[in-house]
């Protein structure tokens, strides 16, 4: 071998050396020196972990998505029924009015001195209305229906041979509801077959 061939072959293997300087002895050991079932048992137990990680990083990912899911659901929650307890408050002014136009004699809507009176009390519960409906808030059909207890609360049985027993014969207070949910039931009476 010359001199240049060995000052070469030493070049590599300085070059070798700094390459693999820092590297733990156990990756650098001869893979056939009798430790191939260790080796194994080692890549096994690697690999066992590295599954388990794969686990772990699938299950977070679900678990934050579920969590993403409730917030994004609660958000819209509070969107949609945020207005639910002034509505609440609200309906007993519209029962109100409702009960001031009821209260108002035929012969006095017609009378001049009254017209105005009672043309207003209508456009104030029209007004009423219209915001109701661009809330979601919608009165319960009640009247002629067939007794729903989710949305109709029964407080008397009429006995009556005008209708089914179970039809709701009588509202004493209107219904209603925000979306698809309850604000307030129906205060009704049920018909019953006469004794």
């Amino acid at each position: 071998m010359t001199d240049n061939n060995k000052d070469r072959d030493d070049a590599v293997d300085h070059e070798i050396a700094n390459e693999l300087d820092g590297v733990p002895e156990e990756f650098l050991a001869d893979s056939d020196n009798g430790e191939g079932e260790e080796g194994d048992e080692q890549i096994a137990a690697l690999q066992a972990e590295l599954e388990q990680a794969r686990q772990d990083v699938l299950y977070a990912k679900a678990d934050t998505q579920n969590v993403r899911r409730r917030m994004e659901k609660d958000i819209s929650d509070a969107r949609n029924y945020a207005a639910t307890g002034f509505a609440r408050d609200i309906l007993s002014v519209a029962d109100n009015l409702a009960r001031a136009i009821d209260a108002i004699p035929e012969d006095l809507r017609e009378d001049s001195k009254f017209k105005g009176l009672v043309a207003g009390i209508q456009a104030t519960q029209r007004e009423m209305e219209k915001a109701f409906a661009q809330h979601g808030i919608v009165r319960i059909a009640a009247m002629g229906m067939a007794l729903d207890p989710n949305q109709h609360q029964a407080m008397m049985e009429i006995p009556t041979a005008d209708a089914e027993p179970g039809i709701i014969v009588q509202e004493m207070q209107a219904g209603y509801m925000i979306k698809d949910r309850l604000l307030r039931p129906a205060m009704v009476g049920v018909a019953k077959k006469p004794d």
